[in-house]
This record gives structure tokens, sequence and C-alpha cells, in this order.
């Protein structure tokens, strides 16, 4: 496994990116307060209190209210909650899924690459929105429809970035003393090539993790994602869009977050690729040496 102890080397190398430190914390932050909001919000977002409604920030209120008078910091971290949980979920699905369909296509080569190949094609004929309007036509709009239809397009890109992985590395010698030992294309995809491209994998996964939270919320504003009484930040921003000109922050706040979640899930996986790209790295030592 001397690929697998590599990867351990240059995880503790990558933490060192500046990028990716800042990343992390970032977006810790906001997980953090997403995962309180499970627990304790400073108020129950259900509640609704209409002679409170655009309030100010204040002592009870530290963020406001919205229009229904529930509190804006509350809102927010419920919904970054739903943002995040749609997100990982969505990825999940797509690590689940793509990653075999990924590894076994390099392993078995022939027909069943070719249909693993065919069948990403049709799903990338299909972006998460398509396949939202579609899921929704059929079942109706919700958080759940909305995670499927990000899962199913988060396959073919996992998928492909696991074949490609898999293709750098098969034909190492382990990979061959392997085969020879008897071990199955199957054992071997599993055993030998899942550990050696786990720095891939979870590169992507930090960028679609980011494009899952956009994703959430374009459809909840479209009205295809989460639905009432839940809330998202992108189901925020929709039911604030028309009182944008009188009350501004109802929008800029969850607009915001979504903004700075965004930034930090990049940030973080930009380090990760800084520090595990071999070429980025050997052209930062010959800028470095310029």
């Amino acid at each position: 496994m001397k690929y697998s102890n590599e990867n351990k080397s240059v995880f503790k190398k990558a933490w060192g990116h500046l990028n990716l430190r800042i990343g992390v914390f970032g977006t810790l932050i906001f997980a953090l307060m997403a995962i309180v909001s499970i627990f304790w919000t400073p108020h129950d977002i259900k509640y609704l209190d209409i002679s409170n409604r655009f309030l100010g920030p204040s002592a009870q209120y530290l963020l406001g209210t919205d229009f229904f008078g529930r509190d804006m910091l509350s809102m927010l971290m419920s919904g970054a909650l739903t943002s995040f949980i749609v997100a990982l979920v969505a990825v999940g699905i797509g690590l689940f899924f793509g990653v075999p369909l990924g590894l076994l296509a390099a392993s078995y080569g022939g027909l069943f690459e070719w249909l693993v190949l065919r069948t990403n094609d049709f799903l990338f004929a299909f972006p998460a929105i398509i396949s939202a309007i579609i899921i929704t036509t059929i079942f109706g709009p919700s958080a759940i429809n909305t995670i499927i239809a990000i899962g199913i397009f988060n396959i073919p890109v996992f998928a492909r970035v696991a074949r490609g992985g898999a293709l750098s590395i098969i034909s190492h010698d382990f990979v061959a003393a392997s085969r020879l030992s008897g071990r199955s294309n199957f054992s071997i995809s599993f055993v030998h090539l899942l550990p050696n491209i786990a720095s891939l994998l979870i590169v992507q996964a930090s960028v679609q993790l980011s494009l899952g939270i956009l994703a959430e919320a374009s459809l909840s504003y479209i009205g295809l994602g989460t639905q009432p009484p839940a809330t998202s930040l992108g189901l925020m921003l929709k039911e604030a869009q028309s009182l944008f000109l009188l009350h501004p922050m109802l929008a800029i706040l969850p607009g915001l977050t979504i903004i700075f979640i965004v930034i930090f899930l990049n940030l973080a996986g930009d380090g990760l690729r800084d520090a595990l790209d071999p070429r980025l790295a050997k052209q930062g030592s010959l800028e470095s040496a310029g």
C-alpha cells in the first residue's frame, strides 16, 4: 500500500496551505451553527408573531425579525442545516453509486466500461435543475426530491473521477502483482485502487458539496426544493424577494450566508487541489525558484 501511505503524507502537507485552513475553519463555523440548530435556536421558527415583524437587531432578536415575526438568526441556523443536509446526502449518493461504477469500469474495461460511460453521458444530459423539474412534476416539490435530483447528477461526476484516477494507477506494479496473486478485478478495485484515489475523491466531494449548496438554494428559490414550514437559505431568499427594496436585510442575510459557505468550501477544495495536484506543486516550485 505504498501509494496510500503517500496520501497520508500529502494530506499532512495539504494542511499547511492557508486556503485549506481558512476554508475548513470557515466551513466548520457554519456547520456548527447548523448542527446547533438541531437542538437549540434562540427562537422557534414555527412560531409566528406578526406584531413583532420587521424588527431591527436587538438584544432579543440579534439579527431582527422577518415578515412573520420570526427570528432571523434562528431562520439562518435552520436554513443552513437544511442546505448542508441536502448537499451532504446528495454527495453521499454520488459517492456511493458513482465511485464503484468508475472503479469497476477501469478494472473490467470492455463492454462494462462502455456502458458506464454511455450512462454517464445520458445522466449529464439532465442537470440537477432539469432532473428536479422532472422529479417534482411526478412526485411534487420537496427537500427529498431535491436530494434525489442533485444526487443523480453527482453519480456520473464521481464515476468519471474514480475511473480517471484508477486508470492512472492501474498499470503500476503493485496492481499487476495483485492480479498475479489471484485477486479478482472487484477485489483490486476496492483494496488497491480505492485507497489510492481517496485524495481525488475528497477534493471532488468538497467541490460537489459547494455546488450542492448552490443547487439546493436555486431549486428552493424557484419553488422546487424545501417547502414551508421547513426552511432553507434558498427559500428565505424566495420569501424575501418582494420585500427587498423595503427590507433588504431579509434577502442580504441568507444571500451572504450562501456566499460565505460556498467560498469557504471552494477555498478548502482549492487548498486540497493545490497540495494534491503534482503539476500545480511543480509549477509553484518553479515560480518560487524563478
